[in-house]
Order: C-alpha cells, then structure tokens, then sequence
C-alpha cells in the first residue's frame, strides 16, 4: 500500500452541482490532482480553518476537536483509501496514549477535521493512478495562497463593497461572522485584502 501526500490547493464553486463545491488535492511530490466535489456547509467549514476565520460559536468540526483534546485523542492523519462508484471513502488515524485506531469518515468531514489537527492528507497511489491526472483537475480552483480569486469560488458578482470604506467593511466582517455567514465573510475579507 503506497501511500501520497496531499495538499489542499483550491475550493470553487461546483459548475456542474449546484449548491456544491470541487475541494481540489495536489499530489506533493508530483502534478496529479484529485478534485472531489463536498457540500457547501464542509467547504466553508474547510475554507473558516485555512483562513484562520474565528467563528462566534464553535462549528461541528470545531466541536469534535474540543471533544478529542479533552479526552486526549489525537488525529494523526488523514487517509483516503478507496475510490469507488464516484464515492471516496476515507478515514481519520487517530492516537491516544500511543494507541492507534481508525475512524471511518466522509472524505470531506475527514479534512475539515483534519485541517484543525494539521493533519496530513494521504491517499493510495492506485486512487491517484485511477482519478488523479492533472486533466481531471477544475481550472476554476480559489488557491488560497494567491491574492485574487476565480470568480466562481466565494466571490462576489460584481463589486458590491466598491463605494463601502474600510472601516465600515470591518464592521461588516465582524458581523458576518457573528452570524455565521462564513461565505460572506471570506468575500468581504477578500475585498479588505485587494485594498491593502
């Protein structure tokens, strides 16, 4: 069993699912992707973590690492094993008092989970040789590391804040992620960051 470091490369907006969203997987020692389509409550809950957002009250994923630290288990790493019928079936590695066990989750709770550990992403170089070629990819991937974004992955149509000043989109930052609306908050927090 040969297994592949992943990194998270890029969320967008599914064009062909609605109401979805592609999280993208780039093999780190080579070019293959693995996009794997999520729901649109695990991409923000994925995307609140990258961002180092901070809601108002913890969200599931949130809860379940509380949960863990309290009872000292640890998630070591992620591990998606298995592609089958469109489906990946993962599973989170998890450790307490030097013990080892596996708990059998959806691929995209896994990494959301994860992402709050700074847990690694691996899966199976068979599960890359079969869906992973740098074709299958989505161009219209939000990388995080870059400053603009795709227009189909968390942005707004147009520019809806254009005549809003800074001090005023902060409040609206704040707010937005009192309210939980996490997808309007990373807009907002985009178009603080154009102005800078």
């Amino acid at each position: 069993m040969q297994k592949v470091k992943l990194e998270i490369t890029g969320i967008a907006y599914s064009q062909t699912q609605s109401g979805s969203y592609v999280l993208t997987l780039l093999e780190v020692a080579g070019k293959r992707k693995l996009p794997i389509v999520i729901g649109g409550f695990e991409a923000q809950a994925i995307a609140v973590e990258l961002e180092k957002m901070v809601p108002s009250r913890p969200l599931t994923h949130d809860l379940f690492k509380s949960f863990c630290k309290s009872f000292g288990v640890e998630v070591k790493e992620i591990l998606i094993y298995k592609f089958h019928e469109g489906v990946f079936y993962s599973k989170l590695i998890c450790e307490k008092d030097g013990q080892q066990s596996e708990i059998d989750s959806r691929t995209s709770d896994a990494i959301a989970i994860g992402v709050r550990f700074n847990a690694p992403i691996y899966t199976l170089g068979k599960i890359l040789d079969e869906v992973g070629g740098a074709e299958n990819a989505t161009d219209d991937s939000f990388d995080f590391d870059e400053e603009e974004e795709d227009d189909h992955a968390f942005s707004a149509e147009g520019n809806e804040w254009k005549d809003v000043n800074l001090e005023e989109l902060s409040k609206q930052l704040t707010e937005a992620i009192e309210n939980e609306d996490y997808e309007l908050a990373s807009k907002i927090r985009d178009e603080i960051k154009q102005r800078s």
